[in-house]
C-alpha cells in the first residue's frame, strides 16, 4: 500500500491557504469597487480563526496519540509493568490486542516486516517498537543503558486501532475507532505490583487480578475505582464496551450511561482518574459516599496536581476528537437495496428516530433514558449519576461487529437489538423489515445525497 509523504494537517494547510488565495483572486477580478472586492477577503481575526484550528487540530492530534499525562509514575514507577512487558513477545502482544502503528517505523523496517525477516517471537523487538514509539497507546522510558525503567498510556490505546494494511494488528492508525481486540484487563494484570490498586478497592492483589482478568476483549469498567463493583448480581463482569472516539461532534453524553458528562469532562475525568494522569478533576458528585464509596474515600471528586500535566491539553484535545468523523462503511458491506427500505422503517413504523434523531442519531439535547423507558436492568445506569442510559449514536456501528452492542455487549448482533426493540414497544416487525433495518444501520453514516 503506497503511503502520501504529506500528513494530513500540511495538507490542510495547503488546502486552506490555495482555497483562500483562488477566493481573494476571483473577488479581485469580479468586483467592480473597492468595496465589493473586500467583501470576499478575510479579516485579521478570520486569519487567527483558521490559524487557531489549524494549531489545534495538530495539538489535539499529538495529545491524543502520544501524551501519557504523566502516567508512567502510576504504570511503571508504582505497578511496575514496565517489567512485564519487558518479558512480552510482539506475537503474545499482538494477542492481547495491541497494535503497531507503520507511520512510526523506518522503511527498512517496514520492508523486513513485508518479508517475514522480523523475528516476533522476541522480546528485543517488543523494546525496539516500544522505542520507535510505534506501539499504539503505549510509551517506553528508557534509561542511559537502553533498558525499559518505566511505561506511560495514551488516548489512543483503548480509542485506536489499524488498518491492518501489513497484518492483522500492523497498519495504519485509525484514531478513534474502539479497540475491540485490546484485553486492557489481562494487559493490566500482568503487572507485578498492584497493591495499590488493591488498598483503594480494600481488597488484595488476587482479587483484583480476578476482576481484571474477568474483563476479556474490548471491555473496560471505567466506575470500578469509583464503587468497587467487579461483578454484577448474575456474577458477570461489570465492566463495559470500549466506545468509538469518533463522530461526536454536536452529541451530548459521551459515555453509554449518563450523565457524566461531554466529551472535555471525560477526557479529564479519564486522563485524571483512568489513566492516573497528573492533573486537576473536580466533580462533586464523587462525594456521594453511598454511590461512589471508593472515590469518595479517596477523594476522587477534586484531585489537584502541581505542575498540572492534563489541564491544558484538554482544548485542543477536546477539538481533534469532534473533528473526527464516523466512518463510511465500504459499499460491499450491506444491502443497498434493504437499506434504502430500512431507512423509511427507521423513521416511521419501526420508530427508530424517535430517539435516534438523523443525522446524529441521537437526541439533539439530553439524551438520557431510564432503564425502563428502554426495558432492560439498571446494574450500569446506577453506577451513573443520573441512573440512566444514553442513546447511543449509531453513525459508524458497523465498525463495532465484535464484542456485541449495547454498553456491555448484551446482544451479540444488531438483529438481537431490533428483536429487543421491536418485542418491548410491540412494533410488530416482520422479519424482512427487521433485517432491512440492520442493513440501514450498517449504511450509516449514508452518503451524502
Amino acid at each position: 500500500m503506497k503511503r502520501s509523504l504529506w500528513s494530513p494537517a500540511l495538507l490542510f494547510l495547503i488546502v486552506v491557504t490555495i482555497a483562500y488565495s483562488l477566493k481573494g483572486e476571483e473577488t479581485a477580478r469580479t468586483d467592480s469597487s473597492e468595496k465589493q472586492a473586500k467583501k470576499g477577503k478575510l479579516s485579521r481575526f478570520d486569519h487567527q480563526i483558521f490559524r487557531n484550528s489549524a494549531e489545534m487540530m495538530l495539538q489535539g492530534r499529538r495529545t491524543f496519540r502520544f501524551d501519557t499525562f504523566g502516567s508512567e509514575e502510576f504504570w511503571g514507577d508504582t505497578l511496575q509493568l514496565h517489567e512485564a512487558i519487558a518479558t512480552v513477545t510482539p506475537e503474545a502482544a499482538l494477542g492481547l490486542g495491541l497494535k503497531v502503528s507503520l507511520e512510526e517505523l523506518p522503511a527498512e523496517l517496514i520492508r523486513q516486516l513485508q518479508q517475514g525477516q522480523v523475528d516476533l517471537d522476541s522480546t528485543a523487538t517488543t523494546l525496539a517498537l516500544l522505542k520507535l514509539n510505534a506501539v499504539v497507546g503505549v510509551t517506553g522510558f528508557f534509561d542511559e543503558q537502553g533498558d525499559l525503567r518505566s511505561i506511560g498510556i495514551q488516548c489512543a490505546l483503548c480509542h485506536s486501532t489499524v488498518d491492518n494494511a501489513l497484518a492483522t494488528g500492523i497498519g495504519y492508525r485509525l484514531d478513534g475507532w474502539a479497540n475491540r481486540d485490546l484485553n486492557i484487563g489481562a494487559i493490566a494484570a500482568l503487572a507485578p505490583n498492584l497493591q495499590s490498586v488493591a488498598e483503594l478497592l480494600g481488597t488484595d492483589q488476587t482479587t483484583v487480578r480476578q476482576v481484571l482478568n474477568s474483563w476479556g476483549p474490548g471491555k473496560f469498567d471505567a466506575q470500578l475505582l469509583l464503587d468497587g463493583k467487579g461483578f454484577r448480581p448474575d456474577g458477570k463482569s461489570a465492566a463495559t464496551l470500549i466506545p468509538s472516539a469518533f463522530g461526536l461532534a454536536g452529541v451530548n453524553n459521551h459515555t453509554s450511561t449518563g450523565s457524566w458528562g461531554t466529551v472535555s469532562y471525560w477526557n479529564a475525568f479519564v486522563a485524571n482518574i483512568e489513566m492516573h494522569g497528573k492533573g486537576t478533576f473536580f466533580d462533586p458528585r464523587l462525594n456521594d459516599a453511598a454511590q461512589f464509596p471508593v472515590a469518595s474515600r479517596a477523594g476522587l471528586g477534586n484531585i489537584r496536581n502541581d505542575p498540572d500535566l492534563i489541564t491544558s491539553k484538554l482544548p485542543a484535545l477536546q477539538f481533534y476528537q469532534l473533528a473526527i468523523p464516523a466512518p463510511k462503511p465500504p459499499a460491499d458491506s450491506f444491502d443497498g437495496a434493504a437499506a434504502e427500505r430500512g431507512n423509511s422503517l427507521f423513521k416511521s413504523k419501526a420508530k427508530c428516530s424517535t430517539c435516534h434523531v438523523p443525522p446524529l442519531f441521537t437526541e439533539p439535547g439530553w439524551n438520557l433514558h431510564t432503564p425502563e423507558e428502554i426495558g432492560i436492568d439498571d446494574f450500569q445506569a446506577n453506577r451513573a449519576p443520573d441512573k440512566r442510559y444514553r442513546t447511543a449514536p449509531l453513525n459508524g456501528i458497523w465498525t463495532r461487529q465484535t464484542g456485541g452492542f449495547y454498553h456491555d455487549g448484551r446482544f451479540a448482533t444488531l438483529l438481537d437489538v431490533v428483536n429487543h426493540y421491536d418485542n418491548f414497544f410491540q412494533l410488530g416487525l416482520a422479519t424482512s423489515e427487521k433485517n432491512d433495518l440492520v442493513e440501514y444501520m450498517k449504511s450509516l453514516p449514508a452518503e451524502e445525497k
